[in-house]
């Protein structure tokens, strides 16, 4: 059932709508009642039919499987002591997140190449955004060119924005079309989604991008990914030099003193933390932030030692099943996606279970994708088929 056109169609739009919908959706409100449609819908809908892919899942990828309800049941147990406002809808997040998760292998059945393809979609869409946004803001807007790029709809904010284009980026260098005239499309795409990041000025998401990019022939190990590192570092001196003095004039952004205030509110409550979405500010500086700027001190927060316990033994879960089908190119893609992730946490993001965000695209998205892990296996070439179909 899952298998046939109309279904397949189906769950496609939904995988297009999360990627793209963040970016072109009018409001939230719409975006988040599109993924309830296109997405969660189709998921609970086709699960039932797909059950053998699902045990599929779970036997070659027990420990994900293993953490990810142990980490669902310890958020759920610490509602006890919550200080939302409404642990109910808590409780129904977590649910979301099961269903998002579920999407994936029930989507790809068997086939990683269609995650592929849908990706690279997203990918030009994504770069569209890109284009459209710098024409808006510094054309329509007229505003100064040294001012921070603000993205279309959710990716409006600056850093966030940045976060969901370069990790856009990311498998987009990862997973390049074939045919000539997509490849001059791939080329202009990768241009507008790099000059997005730059143009952010989010350092936390460029330092990101670099890193991953310069990493990349640890995985792939290829001429093709060396001679990318390479032009990368080149590029990045270029613009470091051009972009000097707003680069360094913000600082360190106070990340250190945040950093140190979450571990001085972690030490507070250890073991239980302040419960699944609680709320919290921390105090630096003689300021107040709104989070932690780092997904694991976050996650400590709230969840306390087990929750970052748990958490880690997830995400680092992830980077091992990517690392053992390194072989094949969906495998290097994730670990891809998995690196910039884990370097883009590090600055900024700080939220686990809050409704679908730009947040999701480094935090969830990467497990989700690594679901699809399984059926790499052992076959190198299952997703160079969408090479030879574009």
């Amino acid at each position: 059932m899952q298998a046939s056109r109309w279904a397949q169609g189906w769950m496609v739009g939904g995988l297009l709508w999360f990627l793209l919908a963040i970016a072109f959706a009018p409001t939230n409100k719409i975006y988040q009642q599109g993924l309830v449609l296109f997405l969660w819908l189709p998921a609970l809908v086709f699960a039932w039919p797909a059950r053998d892919r699902l045990k599929e899942v779970w036997r070659s990828q027990p420990w994900i499987c293993l953490m990810i309800l142990l980490l669902a049941t310890w958020g759920g147990i610490s509602l006890l002591w919550t200080n939302a406002e409404d642990p109910s809808r808590e409780a129904k997040r977590l649910l979301y997140i099961g269903v998002f998760l579920l999407f994936f292998p029930v989507f790809a059945n068997a086939r990683p190449e269609r995650v592929i393809r849908v990706m690279q979609w997203g990918g030009f869409g994504l770069a569209l955004s890109s284009l459209i946004a710098v024409i808006k803001f510094y054309g329509i807007e007229g505003n100064a060119w040294y001012a921070r790029l603000e993205g279309l709809g959710q990716l409006s904010h600056p850093i966030l924005g940045a976060y969901v284009i370069g990790l856009a980026a990311v498998w987009m260098l990862h997973w390049v079309p074939r045919g000539r005239w997509m490849q001059v499309a791939w080329l202009l795409a990768m241009g507008l989604l790099a000059l997005f990041v730059v143009l952010s000025q989010s350092r936390g998401a460029a330092l990101a991008l670099l890193l991953s990019i310069v990493a990349m022939p640890i995985w792939c190990r290829d001429r093709r990914s060396t001679l990318i590192a390479a032009a990368a570092v080149v590029t990045a001196l270029a613009v470091f030099w051009a972009m000097e003095s707003l680069v360094l004039s913000r600082g360190v952004s106070y990340r250190p003193q945040i950093f140190m205030a979450a571990l001085h509110m972690i030490a507070e409550r250890p073991w239980g933390g302040l419960g699944l979405g609680g709320d919290y500010k921390v105090f630096a500086d003689n300021i107040y932030f709104d989070h932690s700027h780092n997904l694991f001190t976050h996650v400590t927060i709230e969840l306390g030692l087990p929750g970052l316990l748990l958490w880690c033994g997830l995400w680092f879960g992830v980077l091992w099943q990517a690392w053992k089908m390194r072989d094949t190119q969906y495998g290097k893609g994730i670990i891809g996606i998995w690196v910039f992730s884990f370097l883009a946490m590090q600055f900024d993001a700080a939220s686990l279970t809050g409704t679908p965000r730009a947040e999701w695209f480094i935090s969830w998205f990467p497990i989700a994708l690594a679901s699809v892990l399984v059926w790499a296996r052992g076959k190198p070439e299952a997703c160079d088929k969408i090479r030879r179909s574009t």
